[in-house]
């Protein structure tokens, strides 16, 4: 007798609810609410809503390059007013959109200060601007003496840089690389004076956010990992790409860059006067053929002239994906580019018209540069800077596809190119009456080529014949489109496909041998890109190692027949001495050691691995009360683990998990470490198994990635690697996933796990093992003491110390991992060999950023201990 009255009041519930919470987030924002009512008010009471503010209401309070100091508060009227009903229209919604939340989460009193002193400080940095580059770029300077500046887009995108500051780091830096890359884009690019007081507010922004925090602003960190590294390049590659499009479709770009326009595309209309004039003169036919070829151009011929941007943004998301293939083909677009823009720059040092040899894009480049060269050769510069750019980058792009994949592409696309051509012979046939002149079979063969090259490089040489009926033009036109479309496709789909992790012969042969005769738990990072191989005279031991600075250093030690061990560490060395490679082994473990030291060589502690012996793990006492707590608190969370890997995961998943790797990497703002730390590029290996902790809305909260340990052809362990929890997730996930980890392997019947080692970190072992840890120790030297020294000194920037007490808790049995090298002399040369292995990508900035986060943290430690004391 309930259901009936429960049901209407079940139903209202979901109703009133998003009612309740829109109300609650309007009246929760005052100040954005405001501001519209009266951005309206003054457009309604002043009759501005259709076409904008009026010619008195624009002298006094419309902002102009000349607005200051005698309409000086046209810096703050300058936001209440909007060009037309369209401006009206668009700027509430940017307002509505960004200032709700914006003012929610960073309240009234920061949000009004925001929102003001970007404004006022946006149009100040724009007008300091202008006055600096009155000498160096007077041609631009003066094209935008007239413009104006009216909207609060300004204030309220500086105020969205300002709230910035309160993000996790990772998006953080993703927001504002996308705002300031579409500002500096219009800026450079349009060039308008409203594009620099937009620029100039959120510069603004970003500067005063942490101001308001409470923090001091930090510029110049890091690029920190290989992929924000590519994410970096391809944002840049897709803006110098969309740049010039932007400035051919904007009718009056003035930017300093918007010449690159007669490099990407050539599409400039010409006024109907001209027109008739040049086609009333037959001396004048190829000219007037050009014109109305330009004229007349279509969708098809648009997307033709703007072939190198729509190809520059296709390899963009390549080169976001590490893929060569995409490095490669950005690189020939950038050299050809380049090549043009050395054309350009001849023409224009030499200040000449002629159009000998050159393309109409590149005779309107002289032509416009004839009065200021330096200001219209500087920015012809852009593709040399980039293709320098992207040979210093070549070694982020090692990922290719699998074997035969661009030659089934090369076949695909010289076929598509073929059926094509055959189709625009026999269709111009048909329809040769629509062209002009009226051609034949030669005349449309030699007119192929043509139709697959840019409009730009086509016009270099007047067009043989011009299609003057609508299906001439659609068989003209559209044949290079639905090529280039198709192609563009093909293409695509080769860097979105998930590639197989590729190997070279020498790596395949790596594999095998682990993988028959078994290892150590580091055995399969000798798989990582990055290692070179020897093999020994038998054929069944490798070494894998790096030649840095003289020394040849070693990823553990020789891997094969345990047999064969000693024999291939005396091999290998002599091998290396016969190339003048002074030989260290890094990370080897007690056995090996023990030899080395018999032979003469030194050795020295330089990590200590965590092995989890799983017969007997319960996880069951007091020891072990953390890890309980964690696996309860994640089943009360609705938190499970799954088994996967990377590369056969849901692309969702992959993408959380990239997201959470960035995030951990953006936070520490320094270079990801390699060598025997993996990082995501390892984690794509089919080989590698990941370990998630997902919850029930399919979050992704924690991943770590596990190393396969062979023996005599079986898995019997394996070995923590990549290790990274998402910001703000369930805080005990990594313990959660280490312990379920334990537990399922030792289910699957392995032996152990390891926990892998932590660099210049040691930890005391059990009481019960000291018999063989006092066996095999000895006081420790002055270099031990340098190590331990260097750990304590870097234990701020990368936790070396921390992780091995973090690990601790799973009371593990400690294993200590040496370098063992022939001859204290080269031991400056190791160090290097070493530190360049581990971060092959620190330049000379990031080496002044790790030093001074070791001289602030050096400096509170010492402040603290004269505190205590």
């Amino acid at each position: 007798m309930h259901a009936p009255a429960a049901e209407p009041e079940t139903r209202s519930v979901p109703d009133a609810r998003p009612r309740r919470s829109w109300m609650e987030g309007l009246r929760s924002a005052p100040l954005t609410l405001g501001f519209v009512i009266v951005f309206w008010g003054l457009g309604a009471l002043t009759s501005s809503l259709a076409t904008g503010p009026d010619a008195q209401l624009r002298l006094n309070f419309a902002l102009t390059p000349r607005s200051v100091p005698d309409h000086w508060w046209a810096a703050v009227t300058s936001a209440f007013w909007a060009r037309d009903l369209t401006g009206y229209v668009l700027e509430t919604a940017l307002v509505l959109v960004l200032g709700l939340p914006l003012e929610r989460r960073m309240g009234r009193r920061a949000y009004a200060i925001a929102a003001v002193s970007s404004q006022v400080l946006g149009v100040g940095i724009a007008l300091g601007f202008l006055a600096l580059a009155q000498g160096l770029l007077g041609s631009w300077i003066a094209e935008i003496g007239g413009h104006l500046f009216v909207g609060p887009s300004a204030f309220i995108l500086g105020t969205a840089m300002a709230g910035t500051a309160s993000m996790a780091t990772l998006w953080r830096r993703r927001i504002r690389l996308v705002v300031f890359a579409l500002l500096l884009l219009l800026a450079l690019y349009s060039g308008g004076f409203a594009d620099l007081v937009r620029l100039g507010a959120a510069a603004a922004g970003m500067v005063l956010g942490p101001l308001l925090a409470g923090r001091r602003p930090r510029f110049a960190r890091p690029v920190s990992s290989r992929h924000e590294g590519r994410v970096l390049l391809s944002l840049l590659i897709a803006a110098s790409a969309i740049g010039p499009v932007v400035a051919g479709l904007i009718p009056h770009a003035v930017g300093p860059l918007s010449i690159l326009r007669f490099l990407f595309t050539n599409i400039q209309p010409v006024d109907p006067q001209t027109l008739q004039n040049l086609c009333s003169d037959p001396a004048q036919a190829k000219d007037c053929a050009v014109a109305q070829l330009q004229s007349r151009a279509g969708a098809g011929g648009i997307f033709m002239a703007i072939l190198p941007s729509f190809l520059l943004l296709l390899f963009a998301e390549g080169l976001r994906r590490g893929r060569r293939f995409a490095w490669v083909g950005t690189l020939v677009i950038q050299v050809g580019l380049s090549v043009l823009a050395g054309i350009a720059l001849a023409g224009v040092l030499q200040q000449t018209t002629s159009d000998t040899g050159a393309s109409e894009g590149i005779v309107a480049i002289e032509g416009s540069a004839s009065s200021q060269p330096f200001t219209f050769a500087l920015p012809l510069l852009l593709p040399v800077v980039l293709t320098i750019i992207l040979l210093a980058t070549r070694r982020l792009f090692h990922v290719r596809a699998p074997r035969g994949t661009y030659r089934r592409l090369a076949v695909r696309v010289l076929a598509m190119a073929a059926v094509l051509s055959a189709v625009y012979v026999g269709a111009g046939l048909l329809l040769a009456q629509e062209f002009s002149p009226v051609p034949g079979l030669p005349e449309l063969l030699a007119d192929v080529p043509d139709r697959f090259l840019p409009l730009g490089f086509v016009l270099d040489v007047p067009p043989a014949i011009f299609p003057q009926g609508t299906a001439a033009v659609l068989v003209y036109e559209g044949v290079g489109v639905v090529f280039w479309a198709i192609a563009g496709v093909l293409i695509l789909r080769t860097f979105i496909h998930q590639p197989h992790t590729r190997h070279d012969a020498n790596m395949e042969r790596a594999r095998n041998v682990i993988k028959t005769w078994g290892g150590s738990s580091l055995s399969w990072m000798t798989t990582w890109r990055g290692n070179m191989y020897w093999f020994s005279a038998s054929g069944q031991s490798f070494v894998a190692y790096r030649v840095s600075t003289g020394v040849a250093l070693t990823l553990g030690g020789p891997v094969g027949p345990a047999s064969e061990t000693t024999a291939a560490f005396e091999e290998f060395a002599g091998y290396c001495r016969g190339n003048g490679w002074t030989p260290c082994f890094y990370s080897v473990h007690q056995e090996l050691r023990d030899h080395a030291d018999s032979a003469g060589w030194s050795s020295v502690q330089v990590a200590q691995e965590t092995v989890l012996p799983l017969h007997s793990v319960s996880f069951k006492g007091k020891k072990f009360q953390d890890i309980r707590t964690a696996l309860n608190q994640a089943s009360k969370a609705g938190i499970r683990y799954e088994w996967t890997s990377f590369a056969s995961a849901p692309f969702s998943v992959q993408v959380q998990i990239e997201e959470i790797s960035e995030e951990w990497v953006a936070d520490r703002d320094m270079p990801e470490m390699g060598f025997t730390l993996g990082s995501l590029d390892e984690l794509d290996d089919p080989e590698v198994r990941c370990l998630l902790a997902i919850d029930k809305r399919h979050t992704v909260h924690a991943v770590t990635s596990w190393l396969p340990i062979y023996r005599k052809g079986h898995i019997v362990g394996w070995t923590l690697d990549f290790m990274r929890r998402r910001n703000g997730g369930f805080r005990a996930s990594i313990e959660f996933l280490i312990a379920s980890a334990a537990l399922s392997l030792k289910d699957e019947g392995c032996e152990f796990v390891s926990l892998s080692g932590a660099p210049l970190a040691r930890a005391e072992e059990d009481p019960s093992d000291a018999p063989r840890r006092k066996a095999r120790s000895r006081p420790p030297g002055n270099l031990e003491r340098l190590l331990d020294w260097l750990g304590a000194t870097l234990e701020p920037v990368y936790g070396f110390r921390s992780l091995l007490a973090f690990k601790a808790k799973f009371q593990p049995r400690y294993e200590p991992l040496y370098m063992i090298y022939p001859d204290a002399a080269s031991l400056p040369a190791v160090g290097a060999a070493v530190a360049r292995a581990y971060l092959p990508r620190l330049n000379f900035g990031a080496g002044l950023a790790l030093a001074g986060r070791i001289f602030r943290w050096t400096k509170r430690s010492g402040r603290s201990g004269r505190d205590r004391s």
